[in-house]
């Protein structure tokens, strides 16, 4: 009888285990899900942008061809790819910080409404991603604990669990403020 009882603590104890890291590996797809929307709001703003900057700076096109690029790249990166959208998703940040520093020397274009609509939205979306890729990293943070940590890694193992990447700049010079020179 106390083997048994001893048994049926021991499954209960992994059933909770299993549990737990199950309901970790959701918060973390949630997670990401959240950064995926708040990425592709901003995906969504860039043509407009695009088309507004075009008739004020057409010779910029350079810049504007790199953020079209990028913008496509970021698209493509699979969904699961967390560290791949993270290096993209970089890059086309310092794109975009590029064109607001190349859109002070064409004052017509500061001055369009449209533009300046524009670019108050990216600049939410922006806040948004950075919370949304706060709560991905905590969630995989806490996933990452569960899967090592013992006795959960003797279950994460065997039923395929496995860490979870985090989204950071993984490239330093994505990390510097760019420079413009005219």
């Amino acid at each position: 009888m106390i083997v048994l009882a001893i048994a049926a603590v021991v499954i209960l104890y992994l059933i909770l285990i299993y549990n737990g890291l199950v309901k970790a590996r959701q918060v973390k797809e949630e997670a990401w899900s959240g950064i995926d929307v708040q990425l592709k709001r901003r995906a969504d703003l860039i043509p407009n942008l695009i088309e507004t900057v075009k008739g004020y700076a057409a010779h910029e096109k350079g810049t504007l061809q790199e953020i079209v690029e990028l913008r496509n790249k970021a698209q493509a990166v699979p969904s699961g790819d967390v560290a791949g959208r993270a290096a993209v998703e970089g890059m086309l940040g310092q794109a975009l910080a590029k064109l607001f520093a190349l859109a002070e020397a064409y004052p017509d274009l500061k001055a369009n409404q449209n533009f300046a609509e524009l670019q108050q939205s990216l600049e939410e979306i922006e806040s948004e991603v950075q919370m949304a890729r706060r709560y991905y990293n905590g969630a995989a943070r806490d996933l990452n604990v569960k899967v090592e940590s013992f006795p959960s890694n003797l279950i994460a193992g065997p039923f395929g669990f496995v860490k979870a990447a985090f989204f950071e700049i993984t490239n330093e010079a994505d990390r510097t403020v760019p420079v413009v020179k005219f």
